[in-house]
């Protein structure tokens, strides 16, 4: 067995998208593109005029977005005919494909909002599937708990807690982590993965060897190998994210991320002339 240890410690870069929703991200500044995960942002505020915006209609190509809920609500709405109020906990795993119009709302005018996105990157021979919606109801979501710790399971497996995200070309984790002040999570990933840790709040130590002090929303890129060992230093909650490279090349246009700028312009004209929705 392998240890897998903190690769490189990275705190989120202040941004805004869709209407001016004020967010952190990390994946998609350094690094750019984490095979396969092509973006991370955390949203969250209590002060609604830095989410009430929201994300209007917006179009997406050759990706999967992944968004999970903390706190608040979302409404959306998508060219498939898709809709649904997403609360804390929920989860839309969306498989943009060949092309999907979609929007995010916010469902509050106050209170707290706090979730994250997550892209993930689609082989060449997927990016004209058709698109796909998968909906992950909190109360339905696999949970594994003990005295130590709390893992939802969104995909991959813990113990018996099984996500249902299953026969996915990249073979994803996502698990969403509460652990215990001095308390110790052990897993053993998949040597072939690309696999992070977004610390949402809390302190943490990674495996054995000495690094920089982790606290509260930072992006730990791990090393590759399968055994993977976590001390919660101060009661931390965190995600666990990790999945197989693709190895493909990318281009990237705004929303649409395929494999050459060829592709990239055919879905702007696509989009332009009324025909982006198969």
């Amino acid at each position: 067995m392998s240890n897998v240890e903190v690769n490189k410690v990275i705190n989120p870069t202040p941004a805004s998208d869709g209407a001016g929703v004020k967010l952190k991200r990390s994946i998609g500044v350094e690094p750019n593109y984490f095979d396969p995960f092509l973006m991370l942002d955390e949203f969250g505020s209590e002060n609604k005029d830095d989410y009430v915006a929201g994300f209007p209609a917006h179009p997406h190509r050759g990706i999967e977005t992944v968004t999970y809920m903390l706190a608040g609500e979302f409404e959306h709405n998508d060219s498939t005919g898709g809709k649904g109020r997403m609360t804390a906990g929920d989860v839309q795993w969306m498989k943009t494909g060949s092309g999907i119009i979609h929007s995010e709302m916010p469902a509050m005018k106050e209170g707290k909002l706090h979730g994250f996105q997550l892209w993930i990157n689609m082989p060449a021979k997927n990016k004209m599937n058709k698109p796909e919606y998968l909906y992950i109801d909190s109360k339905k979501m696999s949970i594994h708990k003990d005295q130590d710790k709390q893992i939802k399971v969104i995909a991959g497996k813990f113990e018996n807690a099984e996500g249902p995200v299953i026969k996915h070309n990249v073979e994803p984790i996502y698990f969403d982590v509460e652990l215990e002040k001095n308390k110790l999570f052990n897993f053993k990933l998949p040597k072939t993965h690309n696999s992070f840790i977004y610390l949402v709040e809390g302190e943490i130590k990674i495996g054995n060897k000495q690094h920089k002090q982790t606290k509260d929303s930072t992006l730990i890129l791990l090393t590759k190998g399968d055994n993977l060992k976590i001390t919660a230093i101060n009661k931390a909650k965190f995600l666990l994210i990790s999945g197989k490279p693709i190895g493909e090349q990318i281009a990237r246009g705004g929303p649409f991320v395929m494999n050459t700028k060829k592709e990239i312009q055919q879905a702007i004209e696509d989009y332009h002339s009324g025909t982006f929705v198969k």
